[in-house]
């Protein structure tokens, strides 16, 4: 009996440790610039995020390694650099068998469920509609995968669909906009949602603990969302878009092909002031959208009482520009490309709600998470953890690198230096209010070779 006895107490810290590894709940937006009211935008009814912002650590200068969806993605899910296109983590699968974000958690013990756009294809599979089993973007990382399509019958079509089952064909024969009277599941974020707090009811039941990692959508392209989020912005009064001119010279400016070929109704913002703010609170309203469903995320974590045990990271996978240098898109090395929200909330967080200037980057989320996790990050690992920054909002972050095809950048606290690949420089300098509209390359030669070798010695 005396044995028994002891036995029991031997085993009574395992099972405590168990219950109290903390679950992860990652949230990844599409296409979110820091257009939030918690970021320093006034006019935007964001509350939830919000909310998570004023319990948390606001990142308001993070920065994403590339402008486009599936590039930075694969930095948020192996915590390395790496291609710079949407294909990235379908060609490099094999290569990160067993070393990214989810299979490491799964790894050391957690269930490890995606639903909706985490990697690139909402439901993380290939194929002609993205619903091939046999063709996982991620190998073995999830223990389940989910993006339930509905009305839009795939995972192709739920990515780009309005709503009530409509899906992209011609683009030029879909609305770059819409409205549409109904409940949040007449978009496909709706469903996602939905399926999410069905599978944090699941989780909540078993003992090991949970990886879940959730993708909105919207607000990517084309712009729909439930009227009722629209009726926010109905008499806003938006903020003049600032540095609305075309750059002269060699920049990475480009023509917002992905914006251009929906349907406009003939109408160009970049000339018409007014077809401009109807597409900024078409925008919004996606954002509201995407909030809303946030709160029901968030709101079920704490019905389940798993908010005290729980990491919340907030993260947009890449900003977007709203007329800055005429451009209506992504994919240039701007300002408004690479800044996007990034939120850490935990239960033993250092001042709660004090945000942070450090600039970092999406290669840092990763460390940070084993960091908070108490789990050991793998040793080949690019990012940095953040513990310090979430420690102490005023300590200090590092220069932030990106890259897309033919140029790459650095982003110190003063200055972003941009190299294209025939050796042309962007330096501008941030303490100036021309911002990234005046090149100082030829002016301020030295600070060029400076930020240049910096550069160089990070990413090549």
């Amino acid at each position: 009996m005396f044995k028994y006895i002891l036995l029991l107490m031997a085993l009574c810290p395992l099972v405590s440790t168990a219950k109290e590894q903390p679950n992860v709940l990652l949230i990844c937006i599409d296409d979110l610039r820091p257009e939030l009211k918690s970021f320093g935008v006034d006019y935007i009814h964001s509350p939830n995020i919000d909310k998570l912002a004023s319990q948390g650590r606001a990142f308001h200068r993070h920065y994403v390694q590339a402008p486009t969806c599936g590039a930075s993605r694969y930095t948020l899910l192996t915590g390395n650099y790496g291609p710079a296109d949407n294909g990235a983590l379908f060609r490099q699968a094999e290569a990160m068998k067993g070393k990214s974000l989810p299979a490491w958690f799964r790894k050391h013990g957690y269930t490890t469920v995606s639903v909706g756009k985490v990697s690139h294809h909402p439901g993380g599979r290939g194929g002609a509609n993205w619903n091939d089993n046999s063709k996982p973007e991620m190998p073995g990382a999830w223990t389940r995968h989910l993006l339930p399509s509905g009305p839009w019958q795939h995972p192709r079509g739920a990515m780009h669909g309005l709503a009530n089952g409509e899906i992209r064909k011609n683009a030029k024969d879909m609305d770059v906009h819409q409205s549409f009277e109904g409940p949040d599941k007449i978009y496909p974020d709706g469903l996602i949602t939905d399926e999410a707090l069905k599978q944090m009811n699941v989780l909540a039941k078993t003992s090991k603990p949970f990886l879940l990692a959730v993708g909105i959508i919207r607000p990517h392209l084309p712009f729909g969302a439930p009227a009722k989020y629209m009726k926010h912005y109905k008499n806003a009064s938006l903020p003049v878009i600032p540095h609305a001119k075309k750059p002269e010279g060699k920049t990475t400016w480009h023509g917002s092909g992905e914006f251009m070929k929906y349907n406009r109704w003939r109408r160009n913002p970049n000339n018409d002031p007014d077809f401009a703010i109807e597409v900024r609170k078409h925008y919004a309203a996606c954002v509201t959208y995407a909030d809303a469903l946030i709160g029901q995320l968030i709101e079920r974590l704490d019905k389940l009482k798993l908010r005290e045990n729980t990491i919340i990271v907030l993260w947009g996978d890449h900003g977007w520009h709203l007329g800055e240098h005429a451009i209506w898109g992504k994919h240039a090395l701007f300002e408004e490309s690479l800044r996007s929200p990034l939120i850490i909330s935990h239960s033993g967080l250092s001042a709660p709600g004090k945000p942070t200037r450090a600039i970092v980057e999406t290669l840092d989320v990763f460390p940070t998470i084993c960091d908070l996790a108490g789990i050991d990050a793998p040793s080949n690992l690019d990012g940095r953890s953040l513990m310090s920054i979430l420690k102490n909002p005023d300590a200090k972050g590092h220069p932030a690198f990106a890259y897309k095809r033919g140029a790459q950048t650095i982003r110190t606290d003063t200055h972003r230096l941009i190299v294209h690949k025939g050796g042309e420089l962007e330096l501008y300098d941030h303490e100036s209010s021309e911002g990234e509209t005046k090149n100082l390359a030829e002016i301020q030669p030295q600070k060029a070779t400076s930020l240049l070798k910096q550069l160089k010695e990070r990413l090549d």
